[in-house]
Order: C-alpha cells, then sequence, then structure tokens
C-alpha cells in the first residue's frame, strides 16, 4: 500500500470501528456493561474470532494483516493509534487520581496490594507447575521456573485501564473504593510487569533487561514524583491565562505525558504506567481541570476504542475447541477468581473497610481486561506458552472483565445506592 491507500484504508477502519462500538455498547448497556466492556468485545468480535471466521475475505480487506511482512498492514499504523489512545486516557486517570484518599487508606491500598499480588501468584504458580508436569501447555522451551513466573504473572494482572473506565462509569472516581482499587490496581500490574520482565529476560538469557525494568521504573517514578511535580507546582502560574490552562500548557501537559510513556515503554515497563505517573504529578485545580476538559472527548470517544481492536485482533477464541482445554480453563478461572477477588475482598475486610466497600473492591481488582490480553499476547509470540494456554487465558481475561460491572451492581449497589466519599 503507497501513502494514500493507508489514509483511504485507516478511514474507513475508524469509522467502522466506532459505529461498531456504539451498535455494541448499545445492547451492552442493556445488559448493565460499560462501554468500555462493549468496546472489549467489540475488538474481539473484529478479529478473527467472529468476523475472521465468518467473512475471512471481508476481515482480511478491512484489517489487512502481512504475516510476510513485505508490505505496510494494519499493525504498522493502527498500533501506535492504540497507543496515543491508551496513554492519553491513562495520563487522564492519573490527573484524577486522589493521592490524599491513597495516604488516608495506606493500610488499606497496601494490603489489597500484597494480596491480590501473592495469593493469584501463587495459585499460577500452582497451576503452571502441574501444566507443566502432567500436559503440554508449555513448549518444551519453557523451563519450569519460566512457566511458574509467567502463569504467575498472568494471574496478578489487573485490568488497569478498564478498571479505570469501570470505575469512571460508576461514579467511583474519587472515592475511596475507588481509589484504593486504583492504586492497588496499578501496584500489582508494575510488579506484574517486572515479573514479565524476568520470565522474557530468562528466556533470552538475559537477565540485565530485567534489571533495567525494575531499576528504571523505580528511577521514573522517584524523579517524576520528587523532582518534576514540585517544579510543575511552581511553574503552574505561566501556564495559566485568565483562570483557565493556556495551549502552551496544554502543550507541556501533553509533552510530558509523551515523554513518560516513552520512557516506560523504551524500559520495557509499558507506556500506561509512565503516562498514569505523569497525570498523577501534574499540578491539581486549573491545569488539572482543564487538561482533562481538553483531552478526555476526544481520546475516549476515537482514540481508546481503536487499542481495544488491535487488541481483539490478535485474538483467537476458537482455539479452545476440546473439553480438555474447557476443563484447563475453569480451573485458571477459579484461581484467578480466588486469588484476586477473594483475596482482595478479605484484605480490604482486615483493614477495616464496609463488607459492602471490601466487596466492591475485590470485584473490581478481579476484571483483567486487555492488559491481561497484552501480556499473555508478549508469551505466546516468545514462545513461552502454548496456544491451548493461550486460549485459556483469553477466555479467563474475558469473562472476569465482563462479570465485573453486573457482579458489582448486584454485591454492592444494591446493598447500598449510595457511594460514599
Amino acid at each position: 500500500m503507497n501513502n494514500v491507500q493507508l489514509a483511504i484504508q485507516f478511514f474507513i477502519q475508524i469509522a467502522v470501528i466506532l459505529l461498531a462500538c456504539r451498535i455494541v455498547g448499545a445492547l451492552a448497556a442493556r445488559l448493565g456493561q460499560p462501554q468500555v466492556v462493549a468496546e472489549m468485545i467489540t475488538g474481539v468480535l473484529l478479529g478473527p474470532s467472529l468476523f475472521g471466521l465468518l467473512a475471512p475475505d471481508w476481515q482480511q480487506w478491512l484489517f489487512p494483516w502481512d504475516t510476510t511482512q513485505t508490505t505496510r498492514d494494519t499493525q504498522s499504523y493502527l498500533f501506535p493509534a492504540a497507543q496515543l489512545g491508551l496513554a492519553l486516557y491513562m495520563f487522564i486517570v492519573g490527573l484524577e487520581f486522589r493521592t490524599d484518599i491513597v495516604r488516608e487508606n495506606l493500610k488499606c491500598s497496601i494490603a489489597v496490594s500484597v494480596a491480590g499480588m501473592v495469593t493469584p501468584f501463587v495459585l499460577g504458580a500452582g497451576l503452571a507447575w502441574f501444566f507443566f508436569h502432567h500436559t503440554q501447555l508449555f513448549p518444551p522451551r519453557t523451563s519450569l521456573s519460566e512457566a511458574m513466573l509467567f502463569l504467575g504473572a498472568s494471574m496478578c494482572i489487573t485490568a488497569f485501564p478498564m478498571l479505570a473506565r469501570i470505575i469512571h462509569f460508576k461514579g467511583l472516581t474519587g472515592t475511596t473504593m475507588g481509589t484504593v482499587a486504583i492504586g492497588a490496581g496499578a501496584i500489582d500490574d508494575a510488579t506484574a510487569w517486572c515479573l514479565l520482565a524476568v520470565v522474557l529476560a530468562s528466556f533470552d538469557q538475559d537477565i540485565s533487561q530485567a534489571l533495567i525494568n525494575i531499576g528504571g521504573g523505580i528511577a521514573y517514578v522517584t524523579v517524576v514524583l520528587v523532582v518534576v511535580r514540585p517544579l510543575l507546582a511552581k511553574l503552574q502560574r505561566f501556564l495559566i491565562e485568565q483562570e483557565s490552562l493556556s495551549d502552551s500548557g496544554l502543550v507541556m501537559g501533553i509533552s510530558l505525558m509523551a515523554l513518560g510513556a516513552w520512557f516506560t515503554d523504551m524500559i520495557g515497563l509499558h507506556a500506561v504506567f509512565g503516562a498514569f505517573v505523569m497525570g498523577a504529578a501534574m499540578p491539581r485545580g486549573v491545569v488539572a481541570r482543564d487538561l482533562i476538559a481538553r483531552i478526555q472527548p476526544l481520546s475516549v470517544a476515537l482514540l481508546l476504542p481503536l487499542f481495544f481492536t488491535y487488541s481483539g485482533l490478535n485474538t483467537k477464541i476458537g482455539l479452545l475447541n476440546s473439553l480438555y482445554l474447557w476443563l484447563m480453563c475453569l480451573a485458571v478461572f477459579a484461581a484467578a477468581v480466588l486469588g484476586k477477588g477473594v483475596a482482595c475482598w478479605l484484605a480490604a475486610r482486615w483493614t477495616g473497610l464496609s463488607n459492602r466497600e471490601a466487596m466492591g473492591i475485590g470485584v473490581l481488582m478481579n476484571a483483567r481486561g486487555l492488559m491481561e490480553l497484552i501480556i499473555i499476547n508478549i508469551g505466546l509470540q516468545r514462545g513461552v506458552i502454548s496456544e491451548g494456554l493461550f486460549a485459556a487465558l483469553v477466555i479467563m481475561a474475558v469473562v472476569t472483565t465482563l462479570m465485573a460491572s453486573p457482579v458489582f451492581d448486584r454485591l454492592v449497589t444494591d446493598q447500598s445506592p449510595a457511594i460514599a466519599k
């Protein structure tokens, strides 16, 4: 394709993606599902799992996929647009992040985070040990330690971008429940990415990359919160004109977001964490308010659905095609719910939160979403897991995400319609 053909193709894709997301979103709303879940489902439906199965020629025409890498395809231009949408949204999540509530509930945040990491990791590692010795779900090249680390890390994942959108949809932004869940989810996902870095470093026999990943992440958070945040607080008067954010302030905010996303992506920690931390460091008040108002409409309505569609193009649910694999999927699902949902609920209760708030946190933390799909796609592409295990993990990610909203409404909202600030 030449540049003009690529542009034409991209415009058609945007129209189809946005219209499909809205149609599925209208149907999902009748079932109590937020728009973000509809976008995730739409991404999978537009990929090989349904569209490619029913109309492979049309699917290939709309989303051309060049396996020979001799010409440019959908991946070459949809991927950066998808990453931009995801980074911008996580920047907004950081701008809305209430550090004061985290400090007030520090014990709860840490307890939920630890429970949401340790318990699912142990269960996932135990499943990996069983799969390694009694099944063919791990390729021969994968060692036992790599299998246990990878599956444990996969179980630790919370759907951080999706969690943020569900919290916004439920009106939980700035509440104890929402802030504790976001804080714990951010820590859990960062830890899971570090574990993934260790697995890939071991797989490539290059432990230095894992050290760069972990050390660079710690250094980045330290510099942004200790140096950049106080500096921005002092300079914010130069970013405001007539009690609103200037164009220069908008450019400054987006540029810092892009630099943060670039750095964490470069060290292998994923762009979402760099964007989120930079958003959390921006001055509150006029700066944060106007950045959200000017960035959110376009990123949520246009760019973010591209991320879900791109991820859906890599998902093949049809690989789960035998009773044996469905039983393995059931084991993975049970370990995921017990390790994440139940463990986080008990941890929140242990720190003194009400049963309603604790259940809400447990349900929210149990959603995996497309962050899980990203990690397991990396594992499949690098040969760490087989296609069978990949399919089981996809089902687990989709089901835990689909159940988040209705289970939350049943266990939390029905008990008390008022959400305490």
